[in-house]
């Protein structure tokens, strides 16, 4: 089952426990609660072989205290997480546990006895929390990706803040067991990584129902696959609390998905807004208190301020009133979901504005509050999201959005993300290096037949029309040759020159290189029509011996076309073009 609080550990806890003040400041070193000598080493060979992963503290690692935040609350788990052992089993290993807010109780990363978590561009700003050193730790790039949770916006706002890439799985996707409960009926597990590629693939490797977590649930999963042309919901709420920069960086954003094939339509965000704020203002905050009632109860003032207090709120409800939030909640989630007849995807601020932590720390709870004004909702009302990069304002914070979709959305969403994030050209996170050229996303298990089809030209990855293939939820299986029984050619008549395959007489061909890419089924139609006369597609042969789908060129369209077989490929040709 998902793990429950402990009533005793091994080491008794005192009655009274010291609750140190957290820094004004914010310090990097803060980012990590604990961190082994050695990487939790994962397995040899996987999918994520080499990758270095961080875990927020609120999740067991065997070996590593659990602490929640809360030194009094620590705890040596037995066993990994569910979710932490899967991605062991995946190849990568675990570089240390990351600092939080107490007990995931907070969207600013300053709610901590080990320290304020800084802002990875800027240290005098939050980091976003709660996850707030899981995305430090990714942004700064001192791991590959880091696992975070989310109940209300801790899996996306520090991602917003710091330039990265946060994915808010559909509930019950990941596993929750061995996870320190937020609010366990809509909490997540989340993923943070500095493309969206990396964090689709930690997703693909670590999803799964597990039966030892209540609310694990199998799923029907859309491909990822995102159309050209598409319809975007804006929310008719504009509230960024005076800060201009966020608010231009907001309209950029609209702009930019319009070029990218985007209809924006604006919904009212009265239904997303009142579910929001059940979240706090509702007995529903009677699931935080349920979360960790034997340890609060037994030790209140173990518990830093305002954590304290939005806990102590839950203890003042009935049951009677809690189901009442539960009915009212259900019936603001059939009136939003009216907008899904308008829309394809919502998009929203990550978070609306920066805030500092002196000023945080000022003024906690109204500060926070902000933050979560385009979060709250997400996972009351069953949706999936992913925050990604946008902008970088004019006083160097980043700016993100959040895409918003239907349970099961989650791979289909990562495809818009991919294609948004792309478009950004974005350093990565705060290490300042290049945003790479897309790789192909994972598909979701279960998401039907697929074809595999190789690629000869400008369908090769980097190529100008591999998008195409991108846009289809195509996935790169391998580099190859065909069999030595082949001539390729450029054909005449157009700028850049198109290639030409065609199979040879016996002896006359030879290796051409080519990449074999796998498409879903329902997508391999819009593709084929998609290309142009004297090309076509047929079976070609590998050069292990087996036949694929390829494209093949029509033999008249040869007159005139320079045999170009001796480069060996269509990209060493387009290469001695260039050097030339």
């Amino acid at each position: 089952m998902v793990h429950e609080v402990p009533l005793s550990d091994a080491t008794p806890r005192p009655a009274s426990v010291p609750v140190p003040d957290v820094p004004r400041d914010g310090r990097p070193e803060a980012a990590w609660i604990s961190r082994p000598a050695a990487p939790v080493a994962g397995a040899a060979a996987g999918p994520l072989a080499g990758l270095r992963f961080g875990v927020k503290d609120n999740i067991d690692v065997a070996g590593l205290p659990t602490t929640a935040a809360c030194p009094a609350f620590a705890y040596h788990p037995p066993a990994h997480a569910t979710v932490v052992q899967r991605l062991l089993a995946a190849g990568a290993s675990v570089a240390g546990k990351t600092n939080l807010d107490q007990f995931a109780c907070g969207l600013n990363g300053t709610r901590s006895p080990y320290g304020a978590v800084p802002n990875s561009f800027d240290a005098r700003y939050v980091s976003g929390g709660s996850s707030s050193g899981s995305a430090y730790v990714v942004a700064t790039g001192e791991v590959d990706f880091a696992l975070g949770t989310d109940t209300a916006g801790s899996g996306r706002v520090p991602a917003g803040l710091n330039n990265i890439v946060g994915i808010k799985p559909t509930r019950g996707l990941l596993s929750a067991r061995g996870v320190v409960p937020a609010a366990q009926s809509v909490d997540c597990v989340s993923i943070f990584a500095r493309t969206v590629e990396l964090a689709a693939q930690v997703l693909a490797a670590a999803l799964g129902p597990d039966a030892g977590d209540p609310y694990s649930r199998t799923l029907a999963l859309a491909p990822a696959h995102w159309p050209a042309r598409f319809r975007f919901g804006v929310p008719s709420l504009r509230a960024f609390f005076g800060d201009t920069q966020a608010e231009a960086a907001w309209d950029a954003a609209i702009e930019q998905l319009k070029a990218l094939g985007g209809t924006p339509v604006e919904i009212d965000y009265a239904p997303l807004a009142e579910a929001a704020a059940l979240l706090y203002d509702s007995a529903l905050v009677a699931e935080r208190y349920a979360a960790v009632r034997p340890f609060f109860d037994a030790h209140p003032e173990a518990v830093m301020e305002p954590v304290r207090g939005i806990l102590a709120q839950g203890t003042g409800y009935s049951a009677a009133e809690h189901v009442d939030a539960l009915t009212r909640l259900r019936a603001l989630g059939q009136r939003a979901a009216a907008m899904w007849d308008g829309i394809d995807v919502l998009m929203v601020p990550t978070a609306p504005t920066h805030c500092t932590i002196a000023d945080m720390q000022a003024d906690p709870v109204a500060r926070n509050s902000r933050m979560g004004v385009y979060t709250n909702f997400v996972n009351l009302l069953d949706y999936a999201a992913i925050s990604v990069p946008s902008s970088l304002r004019s006083d160097g914070l980043p700016f993100g959005v959040t895409f918003i979709g239907p349970c099961g959305s989650d791979f289909a969403l990562a495809a818009l993300g991919q294609r948004y994030h792309q478009a950004s050209a974005l350093p990565l996170g705060a290490t300042g290096q290049p945003l790479p050229a897309a790789q192909a996303l994972p598909q979701p298990p279960g998401t039907g037949p697929t074809v595999r089809v190789a690629v000869v030209g400008a369908h090769l990855s980097g190529m100008p029309l591999n998008v195409q293939l991108q846009e289809r939820g195509g996935r790169l299986l391998q580099a190859t040759h065909t069999a030595p029984d082949y001539r390729l050619f450029a054909l005449p008549g157009t700028t850049p020159p198109k290639p030409g395959l065609i199979r040879a007489a016996a002896g006359e061909g030879a290796a051409i290189a080519l990449e074999v890419w796998e498409l879903p089924a329902a997508q391999y139609g819009s593709f084929v029509a998609l290309i142009p006369a004297p090309l076509g597609i047929g079976t070609l042969t590998l050069a292990d011996g087996s036949a694929v789908q390829g494209f093949l060129c029509e033999a008249q369209a040869l007159a005139g076309a320079q045999d170009i077989t001796h480069h060996g490929g269509w990209r060493a040709y387009m290469g001695s073009r260039t050097a030339a």
